[in-house]
C-alpha cells in the first residue's frame, strides 16, 4: 500500500495538497449545522426564541450548508479532473512499455492482457488516484468533527458514538483480507480467459475459457457473500447505536441530566457519522482492492514501467 501511494504522490503531489486543504476545510464544517440545530430546537421548547433569532439562525445553518457543498463540489471537480489526468499517464506509459517489450506481448500472445489493462485497469487506478488522499481526509475529519461535537456536549453520547465505530473497524479489517485474495484471483482468471480467447480466434469455443467464465462468476459470487455479510452486521450496529442513544438520552432528559435538544443533535450526528463511515469502510475496501490490482499491473508492466508509474 504504501509503493502504491508513494507513486500517487509522485505524479499528482501538488495537486493532493490542495485537495487536502479543501477536504480539512470541509471537514471542520461538518458539526457546525448540528450546533445550529441543537440552538433552534432548545429555542423551540423553552420558548424563548424569538421570530428574528429563529430566522438568524436557518439562514446561518443554510449559509454553512451552502458552504460545505460549494467545497465539496469544487473537490470533487478537480478530483475528477486529475483521476481523468492520471488515467491518460497509465494508458500512455502501458502502451509505450508495451510498444518497447513487443516481443514479450506477441510471442506470449498476451495482447488481451494489454487490452485489459488500458482499457479497464488503467481507468480504476485513475479514478482512485483523485480521491486517494481527499476522501479519505474529508471523511475521517468528518468522524472527529461530528463525535467531538457529541461528546462535548454529551460525553456518554459520545462514547455511544465511538462504540458504534470501534466494532465495525475490527469486522471489516477481518474479512477484507479474504476479499482481497478473491480480487486478485478474478483478475488472474479474466487476463488468462481473454488471453486464450484472442490467441484461438473465434473459429472454435475453447472449453477452457468458458470454464473459466464460470470461475470469475464462482469468485464474483464468494465476493458478493462476504460483502453483504459485512454490511448486515455493520447495519445492525449502526441501528443499535441509534436505540442506545435514544434510551440514554431519553433517560438523561427524564432526570434532568441533558436538554432534548441535545439528544436531537446527537441522533442527527449519529447519521452524519454512518456516511463517513460507510465510506471510509468502502474506501478501506477500494484501496486493499486497488493494491492488488496495481501490484498486478507492475507485474505485467515490467520493472521500468512501475518504476515510471
Amino acid at each position: 500500500m504504501i509503493q502504491l501511494y508513494s507513486a500517487i504522490w509522485r505524479v499528482s503531489g501538488k495537486r493532493q495538497i490542495v485537495l487536502i486543504l479543501l477536504s480539512l476545510a470541509i471537514a471542520a464544517l461538518a458539526a457546525v449545522p448540528l450546533s445550529y440545530q441543537k440552538d433552534i430546537i432548545n429555542g423551540l421548547t423553552g420558548n424563548d426564541l424569538q421570530n428574528s433569532d429563529l430566522i438568524r439562525l436557518c439562514l446561518g445553518m443554510m449559509g454553512m450548508i451552502t458552504l460545505s457543498l460549494g467545497l465539496k463540489a469544487l473537490m470533487g471537480y478537480r478530483a475528477s479532473i486529475l483521476g481523468e489526468d492520471v488515467t491518460r499517464l497509465l494508458r500512455n506509459r502501458i502502451y509505450e512499455g508495451a510498444v518497447e517489450a513487443k516481443a514479450t506481448f506477441t510471442e506470449s500472445k498476451r495482447g488481451g492482457t494489454l487490452a485489459t489493462m488500458i482499457s479497464a485497469e488503467a481507468e480504476e487506478l485513475g479514478k482512485f488516484t483523485g480521491s486517494a488522499f481527499s476522501e479519505p481526509v474529508v471523511q475521517f475529519g468528518t468522524l472527529i468533527s461530528v463525535v467531538g461535537f457529541i461528546a462535548s456536549t454529551q460525553p456518554f453520547l459520545g462514547a455511544i458514538a465511538l462504540c458504534m465505530i470501534a466494532p465495525q473497524v475490527v469486522l471489516v479489517l477481518g474479512t477484507q483480507k479474504q476479499v482481497n485474495r478473491l480480487v486478485g484471483e478474478r483478475v488472474h482468471v479474466l487476463r488468462r480467459a481473454t488471453d486464450e480467447s484472442l490467441a484461438e480466434g473465434l473459429e472454435r469455443v475453447n472449453q477452457s475459457v468458458v470454464d473459466d467464465f464460470d470461475a470469475i462468476f464462482e469468485t464474483r459470487r464468494s465476493i458478493f457473500i462476504w460483502k453483504l455479510s459485512t454490511k448486515f452486521l455493520l447495519s445492525a450496529i449502526n441501528g443499535a447505536g441509534t436505540v442506545a442513544v435514544l434510551a440514554l438520552g431519553g433517560l438523561l432528559v427524564l432526570d434532568g441530566r441533558t436538554d432534548v435538544g441535545t439528544v436531537v443533535a446527537a441522533t442527527i450526528g449519529l447519521d452524519r457519522l454512518r456516511g463517513p463511515t460507510s465510506f471510509l469502510i468502502a474506501f478501506y475496501r477500494q484501496v486493499s482492492a486497488t493494491r492488488v490490482k496495481f501490484d498486478l499491473l507492475r507485474e505485467v508492466a515490467g520493472p521500468q514501467n512501475a518504476k515510471n508509474n
